[in-house]
């Protein structure tokens, strides 16, 4: 499926990527210190909480979890097919996202946590949206399946087998724009503190619309 991708899917693949570290490093250097984009450590951390009796993170870690999963439930709703396919309104989840991540700025700054949620939530609908339309070969906000899939193709080539060369390019490229979008959320982070939000939220945000109305104007075209 991920040799089948068009152009415009490994272009959104990289953005996306790019967003969802810009949005992670906001986590990791605001007032909660936790990551928002990925589900791992925090599933972890759950576990050690309720061993050790910790209740209040117990319920702080459980409304990450929970968050991160409403917004691929919505994605979801939204979306309602894995098939790709150009019309469908993968806009409108790009808009949400936005939205989010721009209440997100001001929660963020009166030290609540309804922030780091409202972070999660559009990370949990992204991940959901290039999911669906990708059979899991693009993940935006995670890395662990790129760096397999780097991993396999690097025994392969130990093993003279052939590379699946489409394929670990476009985990490198979004490892890539994971990273940079974590260098450049953090330098956006030192100088404007929270407001660096607002950089994933114009890009996914001009996205999402700039993507609307191409769909209705695809749809103006069919109709005359």
């Amino acid at each position: 499926m991920g040799m089948q991708l068009p152009r415009w899917v490994w272009i959104g693949a990289i953005l996306l990527s790019c967003v969802a570290g810009m949005v992670n490093v906001v986590g990791f250097l605001g007032f909660e210190r936790h990551a928002v984009s990925h589900l791992t450590g925090t599933t972890s951390e759950l576990g050690m909480a309720f061993v050790q009796g910790q209740w209040s993170s117990v319920a702080w870690l459980w409304s990450l979890l929970l968050a991160f999963c409403a917004g691929a439930t919505f994605s979801g709703m939204v979306i309602q097919d894995s098939v790709l396919q150009l019309g469908r309104r993968y806009g409108v989840v790009l808009v949400v996202e936005a939205l989010l991540l721009l209440a997100a700025i001001p929660l963020f700054k009166h030290q609540q946590v309804w922030g780091a949620l409202a972070c999660a939530g559009a990370c949990g609908m992204q991940n959901a949206m290039a999911t669906t339309f990708s059979g899991a070969v693009v993940r935006t906000t995670h890395l662990s399946g790129m760096f397999t899939d780097l991993g396999i193709g690097l025994g392969h080539l130990l093993r003279g087998l052939p590379l699946p060369i489409r394929r670990l390019t476009l985990s490198g490229l979004i490892i890539s724009g994971f990273l940079g979008g974590g260098m450049i959320g953090t330098w956006l982070f030192l100088r404007f503190g929270y407001d660096a939000l607002l950089a994933p939220a114009a890009v996914t945000g001009a996205t999402g619309v700039i993507y609307m109305l191409y769909r209705q104007w695809q749809l103006l075209r069919l109709r005359g």
